[in-house]
């Protein structure tokens, strides 16, 4: 900067420097800032997709502890179900899959099997259909049992429809949270060690899903109830029977009975009556279902354009006759298991 002085004063010359970093438009600072802000934000988002990954095991262990009453069975006003808690980022829907492939391979051979080394399972046969075949069956299904540590919840009756397995509640293990289709890690380890073991045999199946008598608190129409916790109760059973290995077409039918078949009816609430059923049939049996829901056999036109199919009333006595006869059956096995 040059300051030209009055006639006869001296010139004097000021330098004037600029620091670097200051220039008008070519500052980097605010890149630094905003860096910094971006950085702050992700970690923000990062903590509360922790903290809703972590909200469902926090409420289930809060209502153990408490005692389950905001979703106890037959109190509660609100049900758990596969799928997590709302706003979860994270689904607890099991992936079905064709199953371990080593699991499998070690099932089949009889070497190994999920449940630990050295303790194979041996199978004689794909096909169970004798009373032989099913008492077989029952030995393994007990095994497996034990070894997932639920030995006294699982109990099996050879029918004349097949082998009866019944998956239940105790006063120490139940085999799902209360009120809840969500199952117990015990329940959930059995279920994947049993996929290997229907992928081995040709029999399929009812899976049945039966609650206690308690009802919930809201009684409308489209409120929760035991008929819809059944029902999701033995879904969940195929889903992670699935994920073990177990074919989709192993399964006939899915089946919710809520509390209309209880165990023990001289407790309708008693723990045992919430469970799960997985009913191993017969071939003859399977083909008698599958033609019960299929399409009609022998009709006989009523008008023209609307036929009927006639009753079999001869088979429909005999039916009734099994029925009562099963009732009786299962009645002197439940005395006999108190």
């Amino acid at each position: 900067m040059l300051n030209r002085p009055e006639k006869g004063g001296d010139t004097v010359v000021r330098r004037v420097t600029r620091r670097a970093g200051f220039d008008d438009g070519h500052s980097s600072a605010w890149k630094v800032a905003f860096a910094d802000f971006c950085l702050a934000l992700l970690c923000l988002f990062l903590v509360l997709w922790l903290m809703a990954a972590r909200e469902q095991e926090y409420l289930q262990d809060l209502l153990k502890h408490a005692g389950g009453g905001m979703i106890d069975e037959g109190r509660g006003k609100l049900s758990e179900t596969l799928g997590g808690p709302r706003g979860s980022l994270i689904s607890r829907e099991p992936m079905p899959s064709n199953g371990d492939q080593l699991a499998k391979r070690k099932v089949s051979s009889g070497t190994d099997d999920p449940a630990g080394p050295g303790q194979g399972l041996r199978l004689s046969k794909t096909l169970y259909e004798t009373r032989a075949d099913m008492v077989e069956l029952a030995a393994v299904l007990a095994d497996l049992g034990e070894r997932a540590g639920l030995g006294n919840n699982v109990h099996s009756v050879i029918t004349p429809q097949g082998l009866r397995v019944m998956l239940h509640d105790t006063d120490k293990l139940g085999m799902f949270e209360r009120g809840s289709a969500m199952p117990s890690e015990r329940f959930r380890r059995l279920l994947q060690m049993l996929g290997p073991l229907f992928d081995r045999i040709e029999n399929q199946m009812v899976i049945v899903g039966h609650t206690d008598s308690l009802q919930y608190a809201d009684r409308g129409p489209a409120a929760m109830s035991n008929w819809r916790l059944s029902s999701e109760r033995a879904m969940t059973a195929r889903s992670y029977l699935l994920a073990g290995g177990m074919p989709a077409k192993s399964v006939l039918q899915v089946v919710g009975l809520a509390d209309g078949a209880p165990l023990n009816t001289n407790d309708p609430s008693a723990n045992e009556n919430r469970r799960i059923e997985l009913l191993i049939l017969t071939r003859d049996q399977s083909r008698s279902i599958s033609a019960m829901f299929g399409a009609p056999g022998a009709t006989t036109p009523l008008i023209d354009g609307a036929d009927a199919s006639m009753p079999d009333y001869a088979a429909l006595d005999a039916l009734r006759r099994e029925l009562e006869s099963r009732r009786q059956f299962t009645s002197a096995a439940t005395d006999s298991e108190r």
